[in-house]
């Protein structure tokens, strides 16, 4: 569990560090990257608890991780590609993606309610520290309209699924 926070705790600081090392805020195709990178993240989570979870409750949150994290990246790509924008790859969604890889393989060592109660635990996890980026660096810093509003629309889908998750992780024990 605290490696989990740690490394989500380390994601976060990411975002400010890559900031501020540039000097400045994350310009909108980097934003484009860093969000769709954090929602195929989840996309691929979800992937992962719908082979391996035997839970009911788990596996219905995770196919609605994997839908609605779905669309939000297809709606995130038609709006690149209506802008004209190309979505820029950088330091943080590289360490969000080194992340998540190790993530995954600490996930699939583990089965049964082992299994579930580690992904739970990391969809807490992960869904407060995106929230908090979303809130306090991407949106404030997205220059485009409607890049700021599909950032504001996330953020209000992913605040019910982080309390979805807390609920969850209520349950499993």
């Amino acid at each position: 569990m605290l490696k989990r926070i740690l490394g989500a705790t380390f994601i976060v600081a990411s975002l400010g560090t890559a900031s501020i090392a540039a000097d400045a805020k994350p310009t909108d195709p980097q934003i484009a990257h860093i969000a769709y990178t954090a929602g195929q993240i989840d996309v691929t989570a979800a992937e992962q608890a719908l082979k391996k979870s035997k839970n009911a409750e788990e596996v219905d949150f995770a196919k609605t991780m994997e839908r609605d994290h779905k669309a939000v990246n297809d709606q995130a790509l038609a709006l690149v590609k209506k802008l004209k924008v190309t979505p820029e790859d950088n330091a943080v969604s590289q360490s969000l993606s080194t992340q998540a890889s190790k993530e995954l393989t600490t996930l699939a060592a583990l089965d049964g309610a082992a299994f579930d109660k580690a992904y739970i635990e990391n969809e807490v996890t992960y869904h407060k520290l995106v929230n908090d980026a979303l809130a306090k660096v991407l949106i404030p810093s997205a220059q485009n309209k409607e890049l700021k509003s599909l950032l504001e629309t996330g953020l209000t889908l992913f605040k019910e699924h982080q309390m979805h998750a807390e609920h969850l992780a209520s349950m499993i024990k």
